[in-house]
């Protein structure tokens, strides 16, 4: 392996604002130091979620790692250097992962967006062999979401389900793991015109056009409704009787529903990576990725438009 440098380079933002305003590269920021338990990664790929420009925007100031920070949580890169502790990773082994146990409180000072990041190992999995590193960067935080959420609502082979916002970073995964991994009677799904055929080959049997059809006034009803946009009021009116509405976008304005935030779990991808290495699990990346390292604030722009399929990665990372 080359000499592990003492400086790398790096996006971080020094004060909250929009993105554009405040996101700034840094060729001379301190490699990470690793703690007994984390592996430091030299970062192939990351991947962007709406939860960074949120993080960006001063959403969780309070709880956020002390400025200057490198934004990030998904990572798809190499282990160069292990602590005393790490059992599950060698130097050389190709991971990925969420890098953030807690998305919301004290994440990474050096986060994804740099050209090492340091995570512990029970974060992270051995990358699936058939998928590319801009692949396996694209998943952790979305399909660990997607996954989490449909535990937290008991889903299970038999049941039906409504994905709102099928065509984003969760709901696409949503929509194979109902499916394909927990055995759905049914799968429906929300999204724009020119998506509905992208919702159809994931395995949504219904694909409903937003911009025609108020999915809240089907007849027919839902044992989970999974919403991934925030619209609540509108979810409670698809569900069954005795159903499950799972949010995942705060402010959660119904106690009723199942709402949360990931904790990032390593296990997760490790139980999914059968059916990634299968292919009935894909990843699903935007037309526009990937964009390279020095356009990072573009795809935080592009990421801010809320017109994203799937998931926007940067890559390479130098």
């Amino acid at each position: 392996m080359a000499e592990i440098p003492t400086q790398i380079k790096a996006w971080t933002y020094s004060e909250y604002g929009k993105s554009a305003d405040v996101l700034k590269f840094d060729p001379a920021v301190p490699t990470p130091e690793l703690k007994d338990d984390q592996v430091l990664i030299k970062v192939v790929v990351a991947s962007i979620n709406p939860i960074d420009y949120k993080r960006l925007a001063g959403f969780f100031k309070d709880t956020d790692s002390p400025l200057p920070t490198a934004p990030g949580y998904d990572v798809a890169g190499v282990v160069v250097k292990v602590g005393s502790e790490v059992k599950k990773f060698k130097v050389g082994d190709e991971v990925y992962g969420d890098i953030n146990r807690e998305a919301l409180i004290q994440p990474k000072v050096i986060g994804s967006l740099a050209e090492y990041t340091a995570a512990e190992e029970k974060l992270l999995s051995h990358k699936p062999q058939n998928l590319s590193f801009v692949e396996a960067a694209s998943l952790p935080l979305t399909i660990e979401t997607a996954y989490e959420g449909l535990e937290r609502a008991g889903f299970s082979a038999g049941k039906s389900i409504l994905v709102l916002g099928g065509a984003g970073g969760v709901g696409t995964h949503v929509i194979q793991l109902a499916k394909h991994v927990f055995g759905a009677s049914k799968v429906a799904a929300t999204s724009s015109t020119g998506k509905l055929e992208l919702l159809r080959n994931l395995g949504a049997d219904l694909a409903i056009d937003y911009t025609v059809e108020n999915f809240e006034d089907l007849p027919e009803k839902f044992d989970v409704v999974y919403d991934t946009v925030g619209l609540l009021e509108k979810a409670f009116k698809a569900v069954k009787e005795g159903g499950k509405v799972v949010n995942i976008v705060p402010p959660s304005t119904n106690e009723k529903a199942i709402f949360f935030i990931l904790t990032s779990d390593g296990t997760v991808l490790d139980k999914l990576k059968p059916y990634l290495e299968s292919g009935k699990v894909k990843p699903v990346l935007d037309p526009k990725s990937p964009f390279p390292f020095s356009q990072t604030v573009e795809a935080f722009s592009y990421l801010e438009t809320g017109r994203v399929t799937g998931k926007v990665v940067i890559h390479p990372i130098q």
